[in-house]
């Protein structure tokens, strides 16, 4: 049947009403984050890969006007592990104008609506069996703009963390 209405779309030149869900590669400005240094820390340390922005279907994002809510994203997951991973960024533990002055669905300012969501994972997962953990800017090395200089203590941190709470499969 989706091969049918394929072909009819593509004679009217026309999307299919029906399409495969394709999974986009990470942009270049979110491959190139301090997020995604983190999480392939974390893939290193942990010898396993993450499922990068997972949504679970428990974790909800506030009703817009329509009563619509959109699932919320943890920066990293392994499943195997019942293993969730969150990078705090600057905006996360301060005032950023840039970040927090948007309006959002809500009604609520973005700094209220991030602190909100964050509470919700720190909440939510382990009453769903997976183990949270944050790692904030401040832990490692960074500029006064909070951006991280990248350096081989991240790891050693990262592995001091994560040590915790699964089994380091390398060192």
């Amino acid at each position: 049947m989706e091969r049918i209405l394929a072909t009819f779309a593509l004679a009217a030149n026309v999307a299919p009403a029906v399409e495969q869900v394709r999974s986009r590669p990470p942009s270049a400005a979110r491959s190139s984050s301090d997020e995604a240094w983190i999480i392939d820390l974390c893939d290193a340390v942990l010898g396993k890969k993450a499922i990068r922005q997972h949504r679970f279907p428990f974790l909800l994002g506030d009703a817009g006007p329509s009563g619509r809510r959109v699932l919320l994203p943890v920066d990293a997951f392994y499943p195997e592990l019942g293993l969730a991973i969150e990078y705090h960024e600057r905006q996360h533990s301060g005032r950023v104008r840039f970040f927090d002055d948007r309006p959002t669905v809500s009604g609520v300012s973005r700094g209220e609506q991030r602190r909100r969501y964050d509470d919700y994972r720190r909440t939510l997962l382990p009453l769903h069996g997976c183990a949270l953990v944050v790692f904030d800017y401040s832990e490692f090395e960074h500029t006064s703009a909070g951006r991280l200089l990248r350096t081989e203590r991240d790891r050693e941190i990262i592995t001091a963390r994560l040590r915790d709470h699964v089994t380091i499969a390398t060192v």
